[in-house]
C-alpha cells in the first residue's frame, strides 16, 4: 500500500484540505489504519483550523526532533498520533509543528520519519499520506517526497495559479520523477488543458466548494450529509487512480516491493 505525498506551490491553497478529505474518504481494510503526516515547514494548519487549537502543542513533530536526540524515535511517533473523527476510527493524525521556527530543530527528523513511512507501511498495515504545504518538497524536508511512492500537486486551474505551478512542477519532476496533479476546480481550465500547460497528468480533480471546505480547514459546523458532499465524493473517487499512480511508480523503482507490499499495479489497455 502507498506512501502518498501531497505539494502546494504560490498562489493555490488547498493542499491540507485535500489532504484532509482524503485521509476521511481512504476506503480501509478492517485490519487496515490510515495516517496523515502534517509535514509542512510552515507550520500545522489542522490543530488551529479543524481541531479548533484543543490539543495545544502535547502532540506533534516537534515533540519528535526530541525523541531523536535520545535515540527514542520509534516510541515517540506512536506516541504523537491521534484520532480524527471516521466511521472506522483508523483514521490518524501526526500534527505538524506550531511554529514555522521549529523548522529548523527537524533537519535530522525528515530522513527518519521517511524511513519510518516505509517501514510501517511496508510491515504495520499502514498508509501513509504527507502533507508537504507549499514549502516542504524542497529544502531538508525534501526527502519525504523522494522516498514518497507518488508526489501530488495540488493546484487550482486558475491563470495566476497554473503560472505559479509551472515552476513547482518541473522542479519536483527534476527531484523525484513522475508527478500527478490533484485539481481544485475553481478557474476556466479544462483538465485537457491543465495537462498541456503542467505536461504532467491530472490525476484527480475535487469541486471548489468554500463552504464545504470550510469544514475541514476550520472545523466549521458539517452540513448534512457532509460525508455524501460533492467534496467528499470527489476524495472517495479520486483515491483509486492516485493509488494507482503510486503502484505503477513503484513497480517501476522496485517491483520487488510492489509484491511484497501487496500493491495492486493496474495493467495498460
Amino acid at each position: 500500500m502507498p506512501v502518498i505525498a501531497l505539494a502546494g506551490c504560490s498562489g493555490s491553497p488547498g493542499v491540507t484540505t485535500s489532504a484532509l478529505a482524503l485521509l476521511l474518504a481512504w476506503p480501509l481494510a478492517p485490519e487496515r489504519r490510515m495516517i496523515l503526516a502534517e509535514c509542512d515547514p510552515d507550520g500545522s494548519a489542522v490543530l488551529h483550523g479543524l481541531l479548533q487549537g484543543s490539543l495545544g502543542d502535547r502532540y506533534g513533530l516537534r515533540n519528535l526532533s526530541v525523541a531523536a536526540r535520545k535515540n527514542e524515535f520509534s516510541d515517540a511517533f506512536w506516541r504523537q498520533l491521534i484520532e480524527l473523527n471516521g466511521e472506522d476510527g483508523h483514521r490518524l493524525l501526526l500534527p505538524g509543528i506550531t511554529d514555522p521556527a521549529q523548522a529548523a530543530s527537524l533537519g535530522p527528523v525528515w530522513r527518519i520519519l521517511a524511513q519510518m513511512f516505509r517501514g510501517i507501511e511496508a510491515h504495520s498495515g499502514h498508509d501513509v499520506l504527507i502533507d508537504l504545504g507549499r514549502r516542504g518538497a524542497y529544502g531538508p524536508s525534501a526527502v519525504l517526497a523522494e522516498q514518497a511512492d507518488a508526489v501530488f500537486v495540488v493546484v487550482r486551474n486558475t491563470l495566476r495559479c497554473l503560472q505559479a505551478a509551472e515552476g513547482r512542477v518541473r522542479a519536483l519532476q527534476e527531484r523525484v520523477g513522475d508527478v500527478g496533479v490533484l485539481v481544485i476546480d475553481e478557474g476556466p481550465y479544462p483538465t485537457g488543458e491543465v495537462q498541456r500547460v503542467l505536461q504532467v497528468p491530472v490525476i484527480a480533480t475535487f469541486p471548489f466548494a468554500p463552504a464545504e471546505a470550510r469544514v475541514l480547514s476550520d472545523g466549521s459546523d458539517q452540513p448534512r450529509r457532509f460525508t455524501k458532499s460533492a467534496l467528499m465524493k470527489a476524495a472517495r473517487t479520486g483515491t483509486t487512480p492516485i493509488v494507482q499512480q503510486a503502484g505503477r511508480r513503484r513497480a517501476r523503482l522496485d517491483p520487488r516491493g510492489v509484491r511484497a507490499a501487496g500493491m495492486e499495479v493496474p495493467h495498460a489497455g
